[in-house]
């Protein structure tokens, strides 16, 4: 009789414990992730029960795909300007908070891109550059804006190979597929790439700022984990961890 008052008790724990445990999937730019991988680490922490699965990509097809009702709680972009036009379409269950400025750095896995510049693009030697589609990548945008600003677009645009994302143009470069690249300064200095490669950071002045936001979406609206998250990502241990891979915080 012991016994199974033990096992009924475990099992109502047990199914009390399921029952409180909540989920949340996220959308965030694929420049986040070294930086989001340690910040769900650390949350989960003291949320053991709860799951947050983290899903990496470009921004502007995160964009798409909520608008065409994508299952996603949560939404980091890497321009600030796709979730505030979600909100204003009613899509957002939050205010949109700005969480960093993004910087854009020219890194490569087989050149010393520490001694290089953006002219250096010219060199006979290189013969694939690899940057972010800017089509719908954030990154890719202000890399062309970078090139353009310097006049090396129409000189190099017979190079360039695009990624899907930033994560994506990074292994370009990685595998050997491009010589060199822009990616952003988030990836370029975790342990990951830092040890594999080398990088330039590209004068703030030549581009737009790259100011990140995030909200929480309309299908969250009701989500006391997504809420949890929103809250902790204006947490000191998360500004600590943002600063770590070189983005520049909001006051």
């Amino acid at each position: 009789m012991k016994l199974l008052k033990m096992l009924l008790f475990v099992f109502n724990v047990l199914l009390s414990l399921s029952a409180h445990a909540e989920k949340i999937t996220v959308a965030a730019a694929a420049d986040l992730k070294f930086a989001m991988d340690e910040i769900v680490t650390a949350f989960k922490k003291t949320n053991t029960s709860d799951e947050v699965e983290v899903i990496y990509g470009s921004s502007g097809k995160f964009n798409t795909q909520i608008q065409q009702g994508a299952p996603y709680d949560l939404y980091f972009s890497a321009d600030i300007a796709f979730p505030r036009a979600l909100a204003k379409a009613g899509l957002a269950a939050s205010e949109v908070k700005p969480y960093a400025v993004g910087r854009i750095v020219l890194w490569s896995a087989n050149m010393d891109a520490s001694k290089m510049t953006l002219e250096s693009l010219l060199d006979g030697k290189i013969a694939h550059i690899a940057i972010a589609n800017p089509k719908h990548a954030p990154y890719g945008k202000r890399a062309e804006e970078a090139l353009r600003s310097t006049n090396l677009w129409d000189k190099v645009e017979t190079k360039l190979v695009y990624g899907e994302n930033i994560a994506h143009t990074a292994q370009f470069i990685q595998t050997g597929n491009a010589q060199v690249g822009i990616i952003a300064l988030s990836l370029a200095v975790n342990p990951e790439l830092a040890k594999k490669g080398s990088y330039w950071l590209i004068p703030k002045k030549l581009h737009q700022p790259l100011e990140q936001g995030f909200m929480i979406t309309k299908r969250a609206e009701n989500n006391a984990l997504a809420k949890r998250f929103a809250d902790y990502m204006g947490s000191q241990s998360v500004r600590t961890v943002m600063t770590k891979y070189g983005f520049v915080l909001p006051e």
